[in-house]
């Protein structure tokens, strides 16, 4: 489908992604622990027996510093990190099994990054097990783990599959030597070729890719070979993300040359090219950035309108709730967020301290929880039905935004229901922005580099 210029640039702004609402810059830099602890005793026991709960570990080390990479890392080559630092995970994880008035339910896993695969097997088998001894693991669990290409093991790979991972996501980027150079990523296919096939072999139902448009030097004859390239390997489900060119938050990504960023209109064709070869691939648009092959569990939950997004990103498991262990991770009660501390050093003295090392956070009002619905039925499901109860904040904020979406095709709407088009599905972040009361009503024009740009 081809996007004009002139539609690229008027919705080129800044604007979240939506792994949450309310947007991290609108939670409160500390917030009380011991409200924290209030609600998620509160919530646990809501959620534990009807859903079960998300987990997610962060696990920060890289050997090498990968300079398009906005996550939280750190860089060293010193193994001996591991030990220490899953002294602490642990610490933390029996802080919240006290507030537990029951086993918790591990509906959902997921270890990322960093790089989880820095770890050792032992190790990694080691945290995992201590974890499950006091919980209880549900027999259509889904546990995944992002993998690096170069570095992960067929001992990797089984021992997590032992553990009942069954899904690998391995970080490609792009294939293209020039650009791997540039953004210090040297990955030779032939060793995402021999990941894969260890996977498969081993028996993990579903391996996935992610890949990344609008990286430095990438050009369109070069995502043209990355994309056939990646589909012969016949990845279950494909996250095709839009490079987040935020320097004032990654420091690392201020060491190669602006000029050799894509400009918007070359970015945008980048990804219409990507997608269009997916797609004639037999990949399905199942959301934003991401594309599955029909049998993939994610494919199915998306046919089925099951789909969830939280801080993971598309998930299966409609969880009401997800902690995160590790320095920088999110916990999500539903009713609120917060954030570990950033910096190692004072995740440790936190831990050290048997304090719980949450920091930045925010309580969710009875409008925020209804607006997040919305937004979340928009990025899933690509429609969403309106309440009656909220037409009035509805009229004053989101349908002049409407307006303008559909008069430029991007949605259809009346008072009660909003349906995203075709055109629509390269603008869910702007959509979604229509149901952003916070940034509707807080944010001035003079603020800037809240957020990573649409396009």
């Amino acid at each position: 489908m081809n996007v004009s210029v002139d539609l690229l640039n008027k919705y080129n702004v800044q604007v979240p992604r939506y792994t949450s609402y309310p947007t991290v810059p609108f939670w409160k830099e500390h917030i009380a622990v011991d409200q924290w602890k209030d609600a998620f005793s509160r919530q646990f026991s809501i959620v534990n027996s009807k859903t079960g709960i998300s987990l997610y570990l962060h696990l920060p080390f890289c050997e090498k510093l990968c300079t398009y990479c906005g996550c939280n890392k750190k860089i060293t080559t010193n193994h001996d990190v591991e030990e220490e630092y899953m002294k602490a995970i642990l610490k933390e994880w029996k802080q919240y099994t006290s507030l537990m008035t029951e086993k918790p339910v591990i509906a959902e896993l997921h270890l990322g990054g960093g790089t989880p695969t820095f770890f050792s097997p032992e190790n990694l088998q080691k945290l995992l097990q201590s974890i499950f001894n006091e919980a209880i693991i549900p027999a259509d669990q889904e546990f995944s783990f992002e993998g690096h290409p170069n570095n992960t093991t067929k001992e990797h790979l089984q021992t997590l599959y032992n553990l009942g991972f069954r899904r690998v996501s391995y970080g490609v980027q792009d294939n293209d030597p020039e650009v791997q150079f540039v953004i210090n990523r040297i990955q030779p296919f032939e060793n995402l070729v021999n990941a894969v096939e260890m996977a498969r072999e081993i028996g993990y139902s579903s391996v996935n890719f992610d890949l990344i448009y609008g990286l430095p030097l990438q050009t369109l004859e070069g995502m043209e070979r990355t994309i056939n390239q990646c589909i012969t390997l016949r990845p279950d489900r494909i996250a095709f993300y839009s490079y987040a060119h935020v320097p004032w938050t990654s420091r690392g990504q201020r060491l190669f040359d602006e000029k050799d960023l894509p400009s918007t209109d070359i970015k945008m064709k980048l990804y219409c090219l990507g997608k269009d070869l997916l797609m004639q691939n037999g990949y399905h648009d199942i959301g934003m950035d991401h594309f599955s092959l029909p049998g993939d569990d994610l494919f199915i939950a998306w046919q089925k309108g099951k789909l969830h997004r939280n801080f993971m990103g598309y998930t299966t498991q409609g969880t009401e709730m997800l902690l995160g262990l590790g320095v920088s991770s999110i916990s999500d009660l539903g009713v609120a967020f917060a954030q570990n501390h950033k910096t190692i050093h004072e995740y440790y003295q936190s831990i050290e301290n048997n304090e719980l090392p949450v920091t930045k956070g925010y309580f969710l009002s009875e409008e925020d929880v209804t607006f997040r619905k919305y937004i979340l039925q928009v990025s899933c499901m690509g429609s969403t039905t309106f309440q009656e109860k909220d037409l009035p904040l509805l009229a004053a904020f989101t349908l002049p935004e409407l307006q303008s979406l559909e008069q430029d095709g991007l949605v259809h709407f009346d008072k009660q229901h909003i349906e995203v088009t075709a055109l629509g599905r390269h603008f869910i972040r702007n959509i979604c922005k229509a149901f952003d009361l916070h940034l509707l009503r807080n944010v001035q024009p003079s603020e800037k580099n809240l957020f990573s740009r649409a396009i």
